[in-house]
């Protein structure tokens, strides 16, 4: 097992599998993002390692280092401060080449800040989209819920609590009334999360709150009608041959627009 890519918890110590905890104390080297973080964990579970440091500014350089390692069957442990390394984390860059180099790659599961809130908000469906840290450029962000004004499933995102207030408003000024979660410091002792629409949250975090952030923004409202895209995407499928009801029946599970009203705008 060269190469092992761990799941580690989001807050709570306690939320490692013990598959993690028996491939870190196995591994010749750990190379996590911050080796101060990942003593941490280490030394609750009593385990003692070799910690290289591998964010994403030195990524490239490490990457050029270590797989020579790894093809001659050195074992390695891959964390990332939280979470499962290459989902918003460091981490993607060294299992791609490892893959191409032919070195077994397994991953270990583990805690999830995106699953977690988006099943803490009461929103989860069948379907979510996650969509990493919001942008920081009110125009990006304003486009971004532009592109979600009719997405009919939550959506799940990360935002610092310095930019929370400011990202609440953004989307109220469009779509005050759209459900809302804040899920914050997941797993800790000050584990909350508070729902709303963003018109009253954008009130309630004009003053940042401490700690770290996770968004689940709800299902646009079901206005009985397609999405102009979606009623697009069904005339694109046709016209490439797929029949009418094959194409109605793929649009409309993978956007949720409803199947007859789709059809009729299809025509």
């Amino acid at each position: 097992m060269p190469l092992a890519v761990c799941a580690t918890p989001i807050g709570n110590l306690e939320d490692v599998t013990l598959r993690v905890l028996a491939e870190l104390a196995a591994a010749d080297v750990v190379l996590c993002e911050d080796t101060r973080r990942t003593r941490i964990l280490l030394g609750r579970h009593g385990i003692v390692a070799r910690l290289v440091s591998y964010r994403q500014h030195n990524e490239a350089a490490r990457v050029a280092e270590l797989l020579p390692r790894l093809s001659a069957g050195e074992r390695m442990a891959l964390v990332s401060d939280a979470g499962l390394p290459g989902i918003n984390d460091p981490g993607i860059r060294i299992v791609v080449a490892a893959l191409e180099a032919g070195v077994r790659v397994t991953v270990l599961p583990g805690a999830s800040a995106v699953e977690t809130a988006l099943v803490a908000s009461g929103l989860a469906g069948e379907q979510y989209r996650f969509v990493g840290y919001l942008p920081r450029r009110a125009a990006e962000l304003a486009a971004l819920w532009s592109e979600l004004a009719g997405w009919p499933h939550p959506v799940v995102a990360f935002e610092s609590p310095r930019r929370l207030g400011a990202s609440l408003a953004s989307l109220a000024v469009v779509d005050p009334g759209r459900v809302v979660a804040v899920c914050r410091e997941l797993t800790k002792a000050f584990e909350e999360v508070v729902r709303g629409t963003a018109a009253a949250l954008a009130e309630r975090y004009r003053e940042a709150p401490k700690g770290e952030i996770t968004l689940v923004i709800g299902p646009a409202p079901d206005t009985g009608r397609p999405d102009t895209r979606d009623a697009a995407a069904v005339a694109e499928l046709v016209a490439a041959g797929t029949p009418r009801r094959v194409a109605v029946d793929v649009v409309a599970r993978l956007t949720g627009s409803p199947r007859n009203e789709l059809y009729r705008s299809s025509l």
